[in-house]
C-alpha cells in the first residue's frame, strides 16, 4: 500500500480532484435544469406541468450508464449521421457533464418542487394580493422560503452526484475509478488500490456529510 501512495498518490489525489469538478460541474447545470423543470410542475399551466413529468420520469427510468453511453456515443452519430450537421464530438468531460446534470437535475427538480410546495399556500396568496406580479412573487417571497427547506436535500444529491461520477469511468473520463483501474493494470494491487480509493470517497463524503447534518440542524433551530 505504501508503495502505490509513493508512487501513485498525486495521480489519484488529481483524479479526485477531477471528479470533484465533474460534479460541481454536473451540480451547477443541474441546479438550472431543476429549477426550470421544478418551476414549470408547480405553475398553473397543464403542458408545462406534463412535460416537466415527462423530463422526470425519462430521466429517472434511464439507467445512468445508458445515459452515459448514449450521450458519449450516441449524440454525435445523431447529430453528424441523423440530423447532418457533421463535426460533432463530445470530449469525456463534456458528456460526463451533460449525463450528470441531466440525471441530478432529474432529482433536483423533484426536490425543488417539493420545497416550493412546503412553502404555505397563503404566503404566495398574500404576495399577490399586495400587487406582486406571479414571477415577482415566486423570486421575492416563495423561493427565499423554499431554499431553507432544501439546502440539506441540494447537499446530499451533490454527495450521490459524486459518488455517481464513478459510472463515468466507461466513457474513459479521468475519475478516481477509472485512475485506480489503471493503477491495478500497473501494479496488480487491487485490494490496496480499492482500499485506497474507498477511503478517499469515504473521508471526502463523510466530510459533505457532516456539512449538510450541520446546516440541517442550524435550519431547524432557525439560525
Amino acid at each position: 500500500m505504501l508503495r502505490i501512495l509513493t508512487t501513485y498518490g498525486n495521480l489519484l489525489l488529481a483524479a479526485m480532484g477531477q471528479t470533484l469538478l465533474l460534479a460541481l460541474c454536473g451540480l451547477f447545470f443541474a441546479c438550472i435544469i431543476g429549477l426550470i423543470v421544478g418551476l414549470m410542475s408547480v405553475i398553473k399551466n397543464k403542458p408545462c406541468n406534463i412535460l416537466a413529468r415527462l423530463f422526470v420520469d425519462l430521466i429517472r427510468g434511464v439507467p445512468m450508464i445508458v445515459l452515459a453511453y448514449f450521450i458519449y456515443f450516441g449524440m454525435p452519430y445523431l447529430m453528424n449521421t441523423i440530423i447532418g450537421i457533421g463535426g460533432v464530438t463530445l470530449t469525456a468531460l463534456q458528456a460526463g457533464t451533460i449525463c450528470l446534470a441531466l440525471n441530478c437535475g432529474a432529482y433536483m427538480a423533484e426536490i425543488i418542487r417539493a420545497g416550493i410546495e412546503s412553502v404555505d399556500r397563503g404566503q404566495m396568496e398574500a404576495a399577490r394580493s399586495l400587487g406582486m406580479p406571479y414571477w415577482r412573487a415566486m423570486q421575492r417571497v416563495v423561493l427565499p422560503q423554499a431554499i431553507r427547506t432544501m439546502i440539506p436535500s441540494i447537499i446530499n444529491q451533490f454527495i450521490i452526484t459524486l459518488k455517481d461520477t464513478s459510472i463515468l469511468s466507461v466513457i474513459g473520463f479521468p475519475e478516481l475509478v477509472n485512475t485506480a483501474k489503471n493503477v491495478v493494470a500497473n501494479t496488480f494491487m487491487s485490494f490496496q488500490t480499492w482500499a485506497i480509493v474507498a477511503v478517499m470517497y469515504l473521508v471526502v463524503i463523510t466530510l459533505l456529510s457532516r456539512v449538510a447534518r450541520s446546516m440541517e440542524r442550524r435550519l431547524k433551530c432557525g439560525h
